[in-house]
């Protein structure tokens, strides 16, 4: 299997999917345990979910599972939460806390990891970003995600249902945050935050540059699973009530491309 899938779009907006793919080569599936075989900490549908959104939107989609290499984590294996629980560029653990290897992966393997899976998906995100860039003075990345709403290794309580990441507003002009914020707050019945737990991860903080509009949107993924547990079905009657508030939030950010370019001294 490709590393990467890209369905390319002429219009301002690049969907970042880094979590929905489920690939795992036999040799690694080999070396993971009974838990691990789960992978229970896939973004289940979130492809689905943003299906349709948009006409002329962007995909950059990542093939294989987090559990073979995680490519939302910095290469060089820097946290992106100091001090909190997290799990790392190949994680040794799930959201539980529960390890999911028989065989831990060794620096040489992740290397190979590296190659094979972390940077295509990188490579076709930063070729994606400057076509659409060039062809409109600015590209809006939009990263996808989706976690169960109640992870106590991770977080206390019950996480919101909008989960809102600019890492603190450095990663996006005010407009775009705002924009997403005002959506959130006005879909009831649904819960949201901005940079809450979830403040965007490193392919958010990565690209914020000039002429790049970057921001993460973490969504519990009981606004659109039956269940937050196996077979992790999706639920077409709970999606189709979220789903018109991301289309809202998508052509929203969209329409702001020619205002942003502008800020941005680029074209349309």
């Amino acid at each position: 299997m490709t590393p990467v899938t890209v369905q390319a779009g002429d219009g301002p907006v690049i969907l970042g999917l880094p979590h929905c793919g489920t690939y795992v080569p036999d040799a690694i599936w080999d070396t993971l345990n009974e838990t691990g075989r789960q992978l229970a900490d896939t973004d289940w549908h979130i492809d689905r979910l943003y299906d349709g959104l948009l006409e002329g939107v962007t995909t950059v989609r990542a093939n294989a599972h987090r559990y073979v290499i995680d490519v939302n984590r910095d290469p060089n294996g820097v946290s992106l939460y100091p001090g909190q629980n997290t799990t790392t560029l190949v994680p040794l653990t799930d959201f539980d806390g529960r390890p999911i290897w028989n065989t831990a992966p060794d620096s040489d393997a992740i290397a190979d990891r590296l190659a094979r899976f972390h940077a295509p998906y990188h490579a076709a995100l930063q070729t994606e970003i400057d076509r659409v860039r060039a062809r409109h003075g600015v590209a809006i990345l939009y990263d996808c995600h989706s976690i169960r709403s109640h992870i106590p290794f991770l977080f206390d309580g019950t996480l919101p249902d909008f989960n809102i990441g600019t890492n603190n507003g450095t990663t996006c002009s005010p407009a775009i945050g705002a924009a997403t914020t005002r959506i959130c707050a006005q879909a009831a019945p649904f819960s949201h935050v901005v940079n809450g737990r979830f403040k965007g991860g490193w392919t958010t903080r990565h690209y914020a540059v000039p002429g790049v509009e970057s921001i993460q949107m973490e969504l519990a993924q009981s606004t659109y699973l039956a269940a937050e547990s196996p077979p992790w079905r999706y639920d077409a009657s709970k999606a189709d009530r979220l789903r018109p508030y991301l289309a809202e939030i998508l052509h929203t950010l969209a329409d702001l491309a020619p205002t942003l370019a502008h800020s941005h001294g680029g074209t349309t």
